[in-house]
């Protein structure tokens, strides 16, 4: 319950803080062209709202509302989720969103998306000027990965290390090198200190997405960290002894380890430990989840790591390369939701929520809220009536034919864009809670 309780803490402040800066970009677009906004909300605020108030002399109703789902910014004289029509049965005012030019009009739109990205590079670069890039170049990481079920059936093998994908250097484990090698014709790896060549076949996202099962992990030995059960320090284990063997069992790796380990759990085994170049037996209890009472190295301790380090001003470019290669790759991604194994794969706020850490980590939180932030941007730009995008659309036509929407048709377009909307919300919660159910 606590794990879950912080990831939904950090959930709902992440996209409290997007929201906010969603509906400010369309809040200051609207005042800056002199548009009344009657309400700027975070959350909504059906019945009744936790929080509201109006400040003097102002035109604005500021609150919070009570269901989490989102928040809105309500622009006079436009057609939006309120469905306002009493007001829009009045003739138009010079204040109202409907009585600007479609510049101006187009512009109150973009705005939210706008000030999404814009956010996302601006966290990004921060993050990358508190922390700088620390990361394990693939090449240090000697005992190479633990591939999937999917990838074995291809020709990688455990212990592969990547090197290049389409003769493109394959640099670190992470999104970026994730996609260049689904995206391959071939990839390069280093078997047994040989280059071997695997061929990928060209539905490898596909194939992926309806195994569900990932892609690879590094590969690394079993190390003891640190040893916290009074048990495992009786049975004589040292922090920084490497595990050998489990019972009869050679367990040259951390995998293997901990499941020979499970094999015995509520038992007494015997197990092989190397210390300072000796190995030797040890025999400890292994409790009734497979555990004996350490904590183990992880990758970040055993290999060779890279920080890059970036000051100020160097730190904006980067981060703004950063949000440019994550929304390249996060568009790219959209092509497999049109197929059978993408749509399967939505997810919605479980899926959102296992996106942060079981622990709270600020760097992770920040880098979480960037993504996401581009996430909302890109999503609020498509078009799709009740979105940013719809507006834009409908904007967008009524440049090019000089003829504006009839009041009706776009009061028809929001519900209809709603109603998918909604249904879209019910699929991607529901694939949570069936993925939940049949694990």
């Amino acid at each position: 319950m606590e794990i879950f309780l912080i990831k939904a803490l950090q959930l709902i402040l992440s996209l409290s803080i997007l929201v906010l800066v969603h509906e400010f970009g369309h809040f200051l677009f609207a005042r800056l062209f002199k548009v009344r906004v009657d309400k700027f909300y975070l959350f909504f605020d059906p019945w009744f709202s936790i929080f509201k108030f109006k400040p003097k002399n102002s035109d604005t109703e500021y609150g919070l509302g009570w269901l989490p789902l989102g928040g809105y910014c309500k622009i006079a004289g436009m057609i939006d989720e309120s469905m306002d029509k009493e007001q829009m049965a009045q003739p138009p005012q010079p204040w109202e969103f409907r009585s600007k030019s479609s510049a101006q009009r187009l512009l109150i739109m973009i705005g939210g998306v706008l000030f999404n990205f814009l956010l996302a590079l601006f966290i990004y670069s921060m993050v990358l000027f508190a922390w700088g890039d620390t990361y394990l170049p693939l090449k240090n990481a000697t005992d190479g990965m633990y591939y999937s079920a999917t990838f074995k059936e291809v020709g990688f093998k455990d212990g592969d290390i990547l090197l290049r994908a389409d003769g493109e250097e394959l640099l670190r484990l992470d999104e970026h090198s994730f996609r260049q090698v689904i995206n391959a014709r071939s990839v390069t790896v280093l078997r047994d200190g040989q280059e071997v060549t695997i061929t990928l076949p060209t539905d490898m996202m596909q194939r992926m997405l309806r195994n569900k099962d990932g892609f690879a992990n590094y590969r690394f030995p079993m190390v003891i960290d640190e040893v916290v059960a009074s048990s495992a320090k009786e049975a004589g284990v040292w922090a920084g002894d490497r595990v050998v063997s489990v019972g009869d069992s050679l367990t040259v790796m951390s995998l293997e380890a901990r499941e020979a380990l499970y094999a015995y759990r509520g038992q007494t085994v015997r197990i092989g430990v190397v210390r300072d170049g000796a190995e030797m037996m040890l025999t400890i209890p292994v409790d009734s989840l497979g555990r004996i009472g350490v904590h183990l190295k992880m990758p970040a301790s055993l290999y060779e790591m890279t920080t890059v380090r970036y000051s100020f001003f160097s730190s904006f470019p980067a981060g703004v390369n950063l949000g440019i290669t994550t929304l390249k790759g996060y568009v790219s991604d959209m092509k497999y939701v049109f197929t059978k194994e993408g749509a399967s794969s939505l997810g919605g706020f479980g899926t959102l929520g296992s996106l942060f850490p079981a622990e709270w980590n600020w760097q992770v939180f920040w880098m979480r809220t960037a993504f996401l932030s581009i996430i909302l941007a890109f999503m609020n730009i498509l078009p799709i009536p009740a979105l940013d995008g719809g507006h834009i659309m409908f904007l967008i036509y009524e440049v090019v034919t000089r003829r504006k929407p009839s009041e009706k048709f776009l009061e028809y377009a929001q519900i209809a864009g709603m109603i998918l909307l909604f249904g879209l919300l019910i699929y991607a919660n529901g694939n949570d809670i069936f993925r939940y159910f049949s694990r």
